[in-house]
Protein backbone atom coordinates (compact mmCIF):
# COMPACT_ATOMS: atom_id res chain seq x y z
CA UNK A 1 0.00 0.00 0.00
CA UNK A 2 2.92 2.37 0.86
CA UNK A 3 4.05 1.91 -2.62
CA UNK A 4 0.83 3.58 -4.07
CA UNK A 5 0.48 6.30 -1.97
CA UNK A 6 4.09 7.08 -3.06
CA UNK A 7 3.92 7.22 -6.41
CA UNK A 8 0.42 9.25 -6.30
CA UNK A 9 2.51 11.50 -4.12
CA UNK A 10 5.15 11.70 -6.80
CA UNK A 11 2.65 12.29 -9.59
CA UNK A 12 0.88 15.04 -7.59
CA UNK A 13 4.43 16.76 -6.58
CA UNK A 14 5.15 16.15 -11.01
CA UNK A 15 2.19 17.64 -11.73
CA UNK A 16 2.38 20.71 -9.32
CA UNK A 17 5.83 21.84 -10.61
CA UNK A 18 4.68 21.46 -13.94
CA UNK A 19 1.55 23.81 -12.89
CA UNK A 20 3.53 26.38 -11.38
CA UNK A 21 6.09 26.48 -14.52
CA UNK A 22 3.63 27.24 -16.64
CA UNK A 23 2.30 29.92 -13.98
CA UNK A 24 5.20 31.58 -13.77
CA UNK A 25 5.64 32.54 -17.31
CA UNK A 26 1.87 33.54 -17.85
CA UNK A 27 0.92 36.89 -18.55
CA UNK A 28 -2.48 36.72 -16.82
CA UNK A 29 -1.64 37.18 -13.08
CA UNK A 30 -3.51 40.33 -12.95
CA UNK A 31 -6.33 41.87 -15.44
CA UNK A 32 -7.73 44.90 -15.28
CA UNK A 33 -11.28 45.74 -13.88
CA UNK A 34 -14.29 46.94 -16.24
CA UNK A 35 -15.84 48.38 -13.27
CA UNK A 36 -15.36 52.20 -12.83
CA UNK A 37 -13.00 51.99 -15.74
CA UNK A 38 -14.16 54.38 -18.74
CA UNK A 39 -12.32 52.73 -21.52
CA UNK A 40 -13.61 49.12 -22.14
CA UNK A 41 -12.18 48.36 -25.66
CA UNK A 42 -8.56 47.79 -23.78
CA UNK A 43 -7.06 45.45 -20.98
CA UNK A 44 -4.15 45.40 -19.24
CA UNK A 45 -3.12 42.45 -17.68
CA UNK A 46 0.69 41.42 -16.12
CA UNK A 47 2.59 39.29 -14.51
CA UNK A 48 6.04 39.23 -12.75
CA UNK A 49 8.03 40.42 -15.66
CA UNK A 50 5.77 42.42 -18.02
CA UNK A 51 2.78 44.32 -18.48
CA UNK A 52 0.45 43.95 -21.98
CA UNK A 53 -2.38 45.53 -23.44
CA UNK A 54 -4.57 44.14 -26.01
CA UNK A 55 -7.91 45.86 -27.59
CA UNK A 56 -10.94 44.49 -29.01
CA UNK A 57 -9.87 43.60 -32.74
CA UNK A 58 -6.94 41.31 -30.47
CA UNK A 59 -3.48 43.21 -31.33
CA UNK A 60 -1.62 43.45 -27.94
CA UNK A 61 1.94 44.93 -27.09
CA UNK A 62 4.05 43.79 -24.13
CA UNK A 63 6.63 45.73 -21.98
CA UNK A 64 9.26 44.51 -19.79
CA UNK A 65 9.55 46.02 -16.40
CA UNK A 66 13.22 47.67 -17.07
CA UNK A 67 14.32 47.95 -13.96
CA UNK A 68 14.04 45.60 -11.26
CA UNK A 69 14.87 48.20 -8.51
CA UNK A 70 12.01 50.17 -9.60
CA UNK A 71 9.63 47.05 -8.70
CA UNK A 72 7.75 46.85 -5.64
CA UNK A 73 9.03 45.08 -2.44
CA UNK A 74 6.30 42.42 -3.05
CA UNK A 75 6.89 42.09 -6.83
CA UNK A 76 10.48 41.09 -6.21
CA UNK A 77 9.93 38.88 -3.28
CA UNK A 78 7.12 37.06 -5.42
CA UNK A 79 10.23 36.57 -8.12
CA UNK A 80 12.14 35.41 -6.01
CA UNK A 81 9.81 32.67 -4.07
CA UNK A 82 8.52 31.35 -6.86
CA UNK A 83 11.70 30.80 -8.58
CA UNK A 84 12.63 28.88 -5.13
CA UNK A 85 9.39 27.10 -5.52
CA UNK A 86 10.55 25.52 -9.60
CA UNK A 87 13.86 25.24 -7.88
CA UNK A 88 12.93 22.88 -4.83
CA UNK A 89 10.50 20.94 -7.45
CA UNK A 90 13.00 19.91 -9.47
CA UNK A 91 15.04 18.56 -6.52
CA UNK A 92 11.77 17.03 -5.71
CA UNK A 93 11.44 15.44 -8.76
CA UNK A 94 14.75 13.88 -9.00
CA UNK A 95 14.91 12.67 -5.38
CA UNK A 96 11.52 10.93 -5.94
CA UNK A 97 13.02 8.86 -8.83
CA UNK A 98 15.30 7.41 -6.57
CA UNK A 99 13.05 7.11 -3.61
CA UNK A 100 10.32 5.56 -5.56
CA UNK A 101 10.05 1.83 -4.84
CA UNK A 102 8.66 0.95 -8.06
CA UNK A 103 12.74 2.13 -10.15
CA UNK A 104 15.41 0.11 -9.84
CA UNK A 105 18.00 2.83 -8.54
CA UNK A 106 19.60 1.54 -5.87
CA UNK A 107 17.33 -1.03 -5.20
CA UNK A 108 17.81 -3.62 -2.29
CA UNK A 109 18.69 -1.00 -0.04
CA UNK A 110 15.17 -0.14 1.45
CA UNK A 111 16.35 2.42 4.10
CA UNK A 112 18.05 4.82 1.65
CA UNK A 113 15.20 4.45 -0.69
CA UNK A 114 13.01 5.61 1.65
CA UNK A 115 15.44 8.89 2.83
CA UNK A 116 15.24 9.86 -0.68
CA UNK A 117 11.43 9.62 -0.55
CA UNK A 118 11.41 11.75 2.40
CA UNK A 119 13.81 14.15 1.29
CA UNK A 120 11.49 14.17 -1.98
CA UNK A 121 8.48 14.68 0.52
CA UNK A 122 9.95 17.68 2.01
CA UNK A 123 11.26 19.42 -0.69
CA UNK A 124 7.80 19.37 -2.37
CA UNK A 125 6.05 20.97 0.62
CA UNK A 126 8.37 23.73 0.56
CA UNK A 127 8.06 24.68 -3.01
CA UNK A 128 3.97 24.18 -2.73
CA UNK A 129 4.65 26.50 0.30
CA UNK A 130 6.98 28.83 -1.69
CA UNK A 131 4.63 29.42 -4.27
CA UNK A 132 1.50 30.07 -2.27
CA UNK A 133 2.92 32.29 -0.38
CA UNK A 134 4.05 34.26 -3.41
CA UNK A 135 0.46 33.73 -5.24
CA UNK A 136 -1.21 34.49 -2.07
CA UNK A 137 0.86 37.66 -1.34
CA UNK A 138 0.96 39.04 -4.93
CA UNK A 139 -3.37 38.53 -4.65
CA UNK A 140 -3.32 40.27 -1.48
CA UNK A 141 -1.90 43.43 -3.08
CA UNK A 142 -3.99 43.30 -5.89
CA UNK A 143 -7.42 43.13 -3.53
CA UNK A 144 -5.71 46.01 -1.40
CA UNK A 145 -5.69 48.13 -4.21
CA UNK A 146 -8.98 47.16 -5.96
CA UNK A 147 -10.84 47.95 -2.36
CA UNK A 148 -8.76 51.15 -1.88
CA UNK A 149 -11.50 54.03 -3.08
CA UNK A 150 -7.91 56.07 -2.49
CA UNK A 151 -5.73 54.46 -4.96
CA UNK A 152 -5.01 57.05 -8.27
CA UNK A 153 -3.89 53.98 -10.24
CA UNK A 154 -5.45 51.23 -12.50
CA UNK A 155 -7.18 48.62 -11.08
CA UNK A 156 -7.15 44.94 -11.44
CA UNK A 157 -8.35 41.58 -10.39
CA UNK A 158 -7.09 38.37 -9.65
CA UNK A 159 -6.12 36.99 -13.39
CA UNK A 160 -6.73 33.23 -14.07
CA UNK A 161 -2.79 32.27 -13.47
CA UNK A 162 -3.37 32.73 -9.95
CA UNK A 163 -6.02 30.07 -9.96
CA UNK A 164 -3.38 27.52 -12.05
CA UNK A 165 -0.48 28.32 -9.27
CA UNK A 166 -3.05 27.73 -6.12
CA UNK A 167 -4.34 24.64 -7.70
CA UNK A 168 -0.19 23.78 -8.55
CA UNK A 169 0.74 24.51 -4.73
CA UNK A 170 -1.81 22.37 -3.24
CA UNK A 171 -0.84 19.45 -5.00
CA UNK A 172 3.22 20.12 -4.16
CA UNK A 173 1.90 20.27 -0.95
CA UNK A 174 -0.59 17.27 -1.34
CA UNK A 175 2.21 15.04 -2.67
CA UNK A 176 4.76 16.06 -0.31
CA UNK A 177 2.77 14.73 2.55
CA UNK A 178 1.43 11.41 0.75
CA UNK A 179 5.35 10.79 0.03
CA UNK A 180 6.79 11.69 3.75
CA UNK A 181 3.68 9.27 4.86
CA UNK A 182 4.67 6.41 3.17
CA UNK A 183 8.09 6.24 4.20
CA UNK A 184 8.63 3.37 6.53
CA UNK A 185 11.59 2.82 8.45
CA UNK A 186 13.31 -0.34 8.57
CA UNK A 187 14.31 -1.80 11.68
CA UNK A 188 17.45 -3.09 12.05
CA UNK A 189 17.68 -7.01 12.31
CA UNK A 190 18.84 -7.90 15.58
CA UNK A 191 22.89 -9.02 15.95
CA UNK A 192 23.11 -12.69 16.51
CA UNK A 193 25.19 -14.17 18.96
CA UNK A 194 27.18 -17.59 18.09
CA UNK A 195 27.89 -19.19 21.56
CA UNK A 196 30.98 -21.71 21.73
CA UNK A 197 29.85 -24.55 23.13
CA UNK A 198 30.85 -28.18 23.23
CA UNK A 199 29.29 -31.00 21.63
CA UNK A 200 28.52 -34.09 23.71
CA UNK A 201 30.66 -35.85 21.54
CA UNK A 202 33.73 -34.08 21.85
CA UNK A 203 33.15 -32.96 25.68
CA UNK A 204 32.84 -36.49 25.90
CA UNK A 205 36.03 -37.19 23.56
CA UNK A 206 37.94 -34.58 25.99
CA UNK A 207 37.29 -36.17 29.18
CA UNK A 208 40.07 -38.35 30.12
CA UNK A 209 38.49 -42.34 29.78
CA UNK A 210 38.20 -43.85 33.73
CA UNK A 211 40.52 -46.22 34.68
CA UNK A 212 39.43 -49.81 34.16
CA UNK A 213 39.33 -51.28 37.72
CA UNK A 214 41.72 -54.01 38.43
CA UNK A 215 40.73 -57.30 39.79
CA UNK A 216 40.59 -57.88 43.96
CA UNK A 217 43.58 -60.00 43.40
CA UNK A 218 45.64 -57.72 41.56
CA UNK A 219 45.43 -54.57 43.39
CA UNK A 220 47.88 -52.87 44.56
CA UNK A 221 46.35 -52.79 48.19
CA UNK A 222 45.31 -56.40 48.04
CA UNK A 223 49.26 -57.54 48.71
CA UNK A 224 48.23 -56.25 52.78
CA UNK A 225 45.19 -58.68 52.51
CA UNK A 226 47.22 -61.66 53.57
CA UNK A 227 50.27 -62.70 55.75
CA UNK A 228 53.80 -63.08 54.52
CA UNK A 229 53.28 -66.75 55.16
CA UNK A 230 51.03 -67.22 51.85
CA UNK A 231 54.03 -66.90 49.81
CA UNK A 232 56.65 -69.39 51.56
Amino acid sequence: MSAIVETVGFFFGVSGSVMLGITLFNANWRVSSVDGNVITTSTLFENLWMSCATDSTGVYNCRDFQSLLALSGYLQASRALMISSLVFGLFACLCGMIGLQCTKVADGNAALKGKFATVAGALSIFAGLCAGISISWYAFNITSEFFNPLYPGTKYEIGPALYLGWSGALLDIVGGALMCCSYKQVTKSKSKYTYNYRSTNTASAAKPAPQTALPRYESSNSISKYGKNAYV
